[in-house]
């Protein structure tokens, strides 16, 4: 799904003329990243955990594009891909409850919001470098 996404991508681009850039790191995605723990089950649990609040913001942020845009072909496109990043949260945020107990992924989902909390925040007050 997530390749598909980045066709979809590559073809809007290409109808606006537009090519795409060298991709860069997603220092919100880096740092959530290093929240994960090692060791077999907590390294488990926490890519499940970071990869769902990960697509949760994607889902959000296209969300807020699609309701924003004034391009009604764009609109369109981004409420799709928001409609997908919610089920992947879904599915993430799932799979950790289905092979974790609820005592180990509930208090572990509050730590990382928390922890994410302080990293957007970082991101937001730093003046941005081009």
């Amino acid at each position: 799904e997530e390749l598909e996404h980045f066709y979809q991508v590559y073809r809007q681009l290409v109808a606006r003329d537009l090519m795409l850039a060298k991709d860069q790191k997603d220092e919100y995605v880096g740092a959530m990243r290093k929240q994960i723990r090692n060791g077999s089950d907590a390294y488990f649990l926490d890519r499940l955990l970071v990869s769902g609040i990960v697509e949760a913001r994607g889902c959000e942020r296209f969300g807020m594009i699609a309701n924003h845009h004034p391009d009604p072909t764009l609109k369109d496109f981004y409420k799709e891909i928001a409609a997908s990043e919610a089920r992947h949260d879904d599915v993430f945020i799932g799979l950790a409850r289905m092979y974790f107990d609820a005592e180990s992924v509930e208090p572990r989902i509050e730590t990382l919001l928390n922890i994410e909390a302080e990293i957007m925040l970082g991101l937001a007050i730093r003046p941005a470098l081009h």
